[in-house]
């Protein structure tokens, strides 16, 4: 894998072993960057994710991240060592740039960190303020976007976001990196958009992606 190489994680909740195990790994995959896809805690604390991060620290591996519905709203403010929120933000690393939305759409179950469909596209919309043309763009969303393979529950219900999916019709970035339904693991596409739901760490899953002229992803398991 030539290019930028990355370890890409969500849904720990709260699972500091899972964590620890998964710096670890990227110590030992020699990555240059870790991406987590939210839900970092389970209905935790702010200082609760900052511990689960810390491993990352201690390995010296950045960590971008959003949160997920699981996640307090507050995190999105927190100033974490080694770890940046990228939640309606970007991060540029060489000529990938990744922009971010966290929490989920509006759920039954009221969590904490949920939003409307119109306040995820603003988020998304605040990431492109600015051009990014010269750049490949990696959109990392806790929600997947709706009507794919990566949304639908074991209920057969498509779980994800409307505004996901119309930001990649409309704007087509070349990677989408998410998470949200544990049991849509897998690969997709829309169009040219590359999108990969690697599954929970809690449980031992993550990917590798390496962004370069081309990009690779490889799905994992401890």
């Amino acid at each position: 894998m030539n290019g930028l190489r990355a370890l890409v994680l969500t849904d720990l909740h709260g699972r500091i072993a899972a964590s620890r195990e998964m710096a670890y790994k990227a110590e030992e995959e020699h990555v240059d960057l870790v991406i987590l896809c939210g839900d970092i805690t389970h209905f935790g604390s702010a200082q609760t994710a900052k511990a689960l991060l810390s491993p990352f620290g201690e390995v010296r591996i950045p960590v971008v991240f959003v949160p997920g519905n699981c996640d307090p709203p507050s995190l999105v403010g927190v100033d974490i060592e080694g770890a940046e929120c990228i939640h309606g933000s970007r991060r540029f690393f060489g000529d990938v740039a990744f922009i971010g939305v966290g929490g989920s759409p509006v759920t039954p179950f009221s969590t904490p960190f949920e939003m409307s469909e119109e306040a995820i596209m603003e988020t998304l919309s605040r990431c492109l303020e600015d051009s990014l043309e010269s750049y490949r763009v990696v959109l990392v969303s806790h929600a997947p976007p709706k009507d794919t393979r990566l949304d639908l529950t074991f209920l057969g219900v498509h779980g994800g976001s409307s505004s996901v999916r119309r930001f990649i019709e409309e704007r087509s970035p070349s990677l989408v990196l998410c998470g949200h339904i544990h049991e849509a693991v897998g690969i997709d596409r829309i169009e040219a958009t590359l999108i990969v739901n690697p599954g929970p760490a809690r449980d031992g899953n993550y990917a590798l992606t390496c962004i370069g002229e081309e990009i690779e992803v490889e799905l994992k398991h401890l």
